[in-house]
């Protein structure tokens, strides 16, 4: 029984990596009101470059680097239509998802071609910890997992700490709620409002990578399956906080582990139903903790300093 819960709450740490990485990119976009909807094309241009890099170099690393410049690059763009030319952030969302999903479609087959029998990289490998990783019950559950694992934990308190304990993160919060009063103190709202979205794409790129480095070894048309759409809402389930996006992406992937767990052993259930059950449960919890959601005051808009009143 023992071993069953230990293998269990493992496949949901690794399984919460992408919500959490994605969660906080989201986040940290939103925090200077940009309102990021491309999460899922990013995530699988991330994924697929990231394949393609790794195969190619035979490097998990440089493949990783290169998933996060090409998230990057749909940050960039998605900062310069919304804050240089104040076009509808929505739509241009939209847009950077549409263009996303294409370019993964079409990159691998390029490259590749059609293959009968898909090309393979080296999937990352459990890093134990040691001392900690002998810890019983707990050490094989945190202290056995793949370095992106440990990063994405890392990254969860360091936006925490960077955000809610440091002046730049007061200032960045500042952007997002009342960024009239930010400019008029000299804060450049701008500069604040390109970094964030350019850092928080890297982390959505990287959260697409981490599908092909450690789940498949492969690229697949789709293989994100929906988890960018997940993110928009794990970020409104977290309140636009990075611990509480972290907390909460540890039951969404706990929710994901569990449908598939049942899928293996067998249910009178088909697996189309199953595989809603993500979905269905982000639903629910949506509407129960939706008009708690603390968003930030400037979400979604976008600042001109010309204007008089917001």
């Amino acid at each position: 029984m023992d071993t069953t819960i230990i293998d269990f709450l493992r496949l949901v740490l690794l399984s919460m990596v992408p919500f959490v990485l994605a969660g906080q990119g989201t986040m940290l976009g939103g925090r200077t009101g940009v309102f990021n909807v491309a999460q899922e094309g990013m995530m699988l241009v991330g994924a697929s470059v990231g394949f393609l890099v790794s195969f190619y170099s035979g490097s998990i690393f440089l493949g990783v680097i290169v998933a996060m410049l090409s998230g990057a690059l749909f940050g960039l763009a998605l900062a310069y239509f919304t804050t240089s030319l104040k076009m509808n952030q929505f739509v241009i969302g939209l847009a950077l998802f549409f263009i996303g999903l294409g370019v993964s479609t079409l990159l691998p087959k390029l490259i590749l071609g059609i293959t009968l029998t898909p090309p393979l990289i080296p999937t990352l490998k459990s890093i134990p910890i040691p001392l900690l990783s002998q810890i019983p019950f707990i050490g094989p559950i945190l202290f056995k997992q793949n370095i992106l694992v440990y990063v994405s934990i890392l990254v969860s308190i360091g936006l925490w700490y960077f955000l809610f304990r440091t002046q730049k993160g007061l200032e960045l919060r500042s952007v997002g709620e009342y960024p009239m009063t930010a400019d008029s103190l000299g804060i450049n709202t701008t500069k604040m409002r390109y970094w964030s979205t350019i850092i928080g794409g890297m982390l959505i790129g990287l959260a697409g990578a981490y599908l092909p480095m450690v789940y498949a070894g492969t690229f697949t048309e789709g293989m994100t399956m929906g988890r960018g759409w997940l993110a928009i809402a794990l970020t409104f389930f977290g309140g636009w906080s990075p611990l509480p996006i972290l907390y909460g992406s540890l039951f969404f992937s706990a929710i994901e582990v569990l449908a598939f767990r049942v899928q293996v052993i067998g249910s009178f259930l088909p697996y189309q139903i199953l595989q809603m059950f993500p979905y269905v449960a982000t639903i629910l919890v949506m509407i129960l903790t939706f008009k708690r959601a603390r968003v930030p005051g400037f979400l979604g808009n976008n600042y001109d300093r010309e204007k008089r009143s917001l």
